[in-house]
């Protein structure tokens, strides 16, 4: 089987090609510079020369407060990147997964959101990216829409920030009224490379169990780091972002349990399997 990869650099990318390293896959993965997926060009361009079996999107504009001002950059990553893909797509047949985030939902309910619940972005990120799936429903018939929340991995993140503070201050002051399920990219990319082998196209929601608060989540970050670090627990108001963040984040992965395919891990162990898997870069940062 091809798969061909935007966004193969990100946490994402990384995470699958540490998977298919070991896999027979034949494997082509392109950053934002080698595919720039705002112009139809150039994707129709690689696929239709590579032809794959498979086309996985984690190409995004995540940087979620920029978006706010980077509107018109964020709907043509988001929504025209994403319309772009599934054109190129299903001319040549392929499946299409695309990656999508919890920021589709108002994050004003307490309650587990699943694929069917009511969406309501408050953020040109959320907005661009809901316009992204509406896009891949519209022009593509074989995909595979993910929506995640709190990912982590090989590159920048919320665990090697927290690291990187604890290095630099006794004491940091974390966010506790802001509630998800952080999610290790690896678990992620064992869902993705299970859904490719087979046909149950949809929308998914795709996030490691349990959930907590940015601030229990760095405090197991230091517990099991063994940090002393002392950790104040504050409210949103105290960081003031230019777009709004979601109070409650959790999604329920519905779809992937009634297909028996929900192999999720709860996010404390995948927490403690990605600091062990991260050592070279705390021994190189910290």
């Amino acid at each position: 089987m091809k798969l061909l990869i935007t966004g193969y650099y990100g946490q994402l990318g990384r995470a699958l090609h540490n998977l298919l390293s070991k896999s027979e896959y034949e494997v082509r993965g392109f950053s934002s510079k080698e595919l720039d997926i705002r112009r139809f060009s150039d994707v129709k361009h690689r696929i239709t020369e590579f032809m794959p079996d498979v086309v996985i999107n984690c190409a995004a504009h995540t940087k979620v407060d920029l978006c706010e001002t980077d509107v018109e950059n964020a709907y043509a990553i988001n929504a025209l990147g994403a319309q772009h893909l599934a054109i190129a797509s299903e001319k040549v047949g392929a499946k299409l997964v695309h990656i999508s985030t919890d920021y589709v939902f108002d994050g004003k309910n307490p309650i587990a959101r699943r694929e069917d619940d009511f969406v309501n972005p408050q953020t040109i990120y959320g907005k661009s990216k809901l316009y992204g799936e509406q896009m891949v429903q519209k022009f593509c018939s074989r995909y595979f829409i993910i929506r995640t929340a709190w990912l982590y991995g090989d590159g920048n993140n919320f665990v090697r920030t927290m690291l990187t503070l604890a290095k630099q201050n006794n004491s940091i002051k974390v966010v506790g009224d802001q509630i998800g399920s952080p999610t290790y990219t690896k678990d992620l990319a064992r869902v993705i490379l299970d859904l490719i082998e087979t046909e149950y196209y949809g929308i998914y929601h795709g996030s490691c169990q349990g959930q907590c608060s940015w601030y229990e989540f760095a405090c197991k970050i230091f517990e099991r780091m063994d940090y002393s670090t002392n950790v104040s627990e504050v409210n949103s108001e105290e960081f003031i972002r230019l777009a709004k963040r979601p109070e409650f984040s959790v999604l329920d992965n519905f779809m992937l349990r009634v297909r028996g395919m929900d192999s999720f891990r709860c996010w404390e162990e995948a927490l403690q399997d990605y600091l062990k898997e991260d050592k070279l870069w705390q021994d190189l940062n910290l």
